[in-house]
């Protein structure tokens, strides 16, 4: 069918335009999801690079893969995939201080009161413990074990190798029927009646047509922002990094269960331990180190030697005004990015898929549901911001950065957030939130904001109840991680990738 009719007919021509991560998450999942009833072609230039430093995840993968029916241990063998409990936050109240912002379960709460509440009247009674003592994740993670024979079950995530987790879905795309065109976008053809993309032309002269376009450009946004120009919303007032210097490392010791974040004096340095190697990153804001620093500074603090030159990403943190514009939906970096602090870029880019084949246009784009679209991504994004700019804010560091950040003004629904936990250790959450309460509690104590008085239903427990309830909870976490292999040796028996594997990574991955 003609695209200009869009939307008032059906929509059978889908095309991805751009491929890494973002593009094979969108033609794996409409491809799997629609079989025969779209007709899905996607187009990228294997001339053309992927940022390629997005090796961390966050829990929610595991359902997405379930609902693509990838075999966890398949996929672990062919992406060199490690196991990942929680983020280690190492330097960023103040130099020398670590927490551990953990994926489980906190304690056990009531209906009316989450457990921190009981926590802290227990710290005001003279109980003294630490809130990640009353975590699988926490504990697990300080012992650096992993085991998926636990009772309770752990909550995790993967690190994995970006590169080849693409080719992973690649492979499962092109069996579905997707069809993968090589080469760069030259041109892209527009209707004249109302600006909807018609087709993209390519260098060779080949003219891909299409109903639906989902743009996976990357940060330049070919279709949403060069060709509609959408506009976007910068959120560097609040999250000062806007650039990256990253590389990848030999493996000095068995990979940990977790994400290392490090804070430095201008910014943050990740650590990802894969099977075969390590992904080493330094974010960090341009305003207060150089290229060239930044790039001395990774390299000096990496454990391991370098697998290959470092390379540099500049981003900016921030959003398209629109995700969902005529008859384009941008996904992954295309459609904004909040940079990679809590590894959410995977997870943002796999929610808009999901939401895309919610509200996916059959019988022709709907502007009603294109707003929804657009206001639940806003509204998804907003609230990721937030958690990460608290990362920021809450901090008693004293170089220039820092300091500004601690000053800085707040966006209101994270000043509301703040206040509502310094005067009565209220942690909010709405109900489509990726971070729960249990995430706002363990980074708002780690970074040492003070709460104020726990819920009055906390009171209500005497002290010899308390006790028992405390030693009821942490007995099991103490006894399932007791049992507990090192992660290493978890890997070795679950999911060892070949060395073959590991030579078919991308350079960039």
């Amino acid at each position: 069918m003609n695209v200009a009719n869009a939307s008032q007919g059906r929509i059978r021509k889908v095309v991805i335009a751009g491929g890494g991560t973002a593009g094979w998450l969108a033609g794996c999942a409409l491809s799997h999801q629609f079989r025969d009833q779209l007709d899905i072609t996607l187009v990228e230039s294997e001339q053309i690079g992927t940022v390629g430093v997005g090796e961390s995840t966050v829990p929610p993968i595991r359902a997405f893969h379930r609902f693509l029916q990838i075999d966890e241990q398949e996929f672990l063998q062919a992406v060199a995939g490690t196991f990942k409990l929680s983020i280690s936050f190492e330097n960023w109240r103040r130099p020398g201080d670590r927490f551990i912002h953990p994926f489980g379960t906190i304690g056990q709460g009531t209906w009316a009161t989450p457990f921190h509440h009981f926590w802290l009247d227990s710290l005001r009674r003279g109980m003294p413990s630490d809130l990640g003592d009353f975590c699988l994740e926490s504990v697990a993670s300080r012992a650096d074990r992993f085991s998926l024979q636990t009772q309770p079950q752990v909550n995790y995530a993967y690190h994995f190798d970006a590169g080849l987790y693409a080719k992973l879905l690649r492979r499962k795309a092109e069996a579905h029927g997707l069809r993968r065109v090589e080469g760069k976008i030259r041109e892209v053809r527009q209707h004249a009646h109302d600006g909807a993309v018609a087709a993209l032309v390519l260098e060779d002269g080949q003219v891909i047509e299409g109903d639906l376009f989902i743009d996976c450009t990357g940060f330049r946004g070919l279709l949403t922002e060069q060709t509609l120009h959408t506009g976007y919303e910068d959120w560097n007032e609040w999250l000062p990094s806007d650039r990256a210097v990253a590389v990848q490392t030999e493996s000095v010791g068995p990979p940990v269960p977790y994400t290392r974040a490090i804070a430095h004096e201008a910014g943050w340095r990740w650590h990802i331990a894969l099977q075969h190697r390590v992904g080493c990153g330094l974010v960090f804001s341009s305003r207060h180190m150089s290229d060239d620093e930044a790039q001395s500074k990774l390299l000096r603090d990496v454990d391991g030697p370098p697998l290959r030159d470092p390379w540099l990403v500049p981003f900016r943190s921030g959003r398209r005004l629109k995700a969902w514009n005529k008859n384009v939906v941008a996904l992954g970096l295309a459609s904004g990015f909040i940079e990679p602090l809590e590894s959410t870029s995977i997870h943002l880019t796999i929610s808009a898929v999901v939401r895309l084949i919610q509200l996916f246009p059959s019988d022709g784009i709907s502007p009603t549901l294109v707003d929804l679209y657009n206001e639940v991504s806003r509204q998804e994004m907003e609230h990721v911001r937030d958690f990460i700019i608290l990362h920021y804010h809450a901090n008693q560091r004293d170089e220039p950065m820092w300091t500004a950040c601690r000053e800085m003004a707040l966006p209101e629904s994270l000043a509301v957030r703040l206040r509502a936990w310094r005067e009565r250790a209220h942690a909010w959450q709405d109900p489509g939130e990726l971070f729960r309460v249990d995430s706002w509690t363990s980074v708002l104590m780690g970074q040492g904001i003070q709460p104020g008085a726990p819920h009055p239903l906390a009171a209500a427990i005497n002290d010899a109840d308390l006790r028992t309830l405390l030693t009821r909870l942490r007995q099991p976490i103490e006894q399932a991680v007791a049992t507990m292999p090192s992660q290493a040796s978890f890997i070795e028996q679950y999911c060892k990738a070949a060395p073959q594997v590991w030579s078919r990574g991308a350079a960039v991955a």
